[in-house]
């Protein structure tokens, strides 16, 4: 299951992202995922989350990003939320692109992991590919 949080900057959706995080951590019954471009969500979230660097690894587009995620799955069948913080800083501002990459990660997750993902920008804006992916 996929789901984003849309909002232009300073709107909370980092804050959300935080603690939808930290509920996840206190009712999973497997490993919770942090995929966040830099270390700042660090001193936010639970020491248990497993916090993966996007810049560390060179991740800079939806496509490395989705081999990023399917490696993460592929290797350990245990994770069971994934949370991504400002998903366009690493694939940039390509909606269509966007839109594309959450169908793939849609089918990837097979419902059985939740990856959430903060996104950037006016809801206005996104085409229909992107929104229907909205928490409402």
């Amino acid at each position: 299951m996929v789901k984003i949080i849309i909002g232009t900057k300073g709107t909370g959706k980092t804050k959300i992202l935080i603690d939808l995080i930290n509920k996840a951590v206190k009712e999973t019954d497997g490993y919770v995922v942090c995929i966040d471009k830099g270390t700042k969500l660090r001193y936010d979230i639970s020491t248990c989350v497993r916090i993966v660097d996007t810049d560390f690894y060179n991740i800079y587009s939806f496509e490395s990003f989705y081999g990023l995620v399917a490696g993460m799955l592929a290797g350990n069948y245990d994770i069971k939320n994934v949370f991504v913080d400002a998903i366009l800083k690493v694939g940039g501002a390509d909606y269509e692109a966007l839109g594309a990459l959450l169908a793939k990660l849609e089918k990837l997750s097979g419902g059985e992991v939740e990856i959430v993902l903060t996104v950037s920008a006016n809801a206005e804006d996104l085409p229909e590919s992107v929104s229907k992916f909205s928490i409402k």
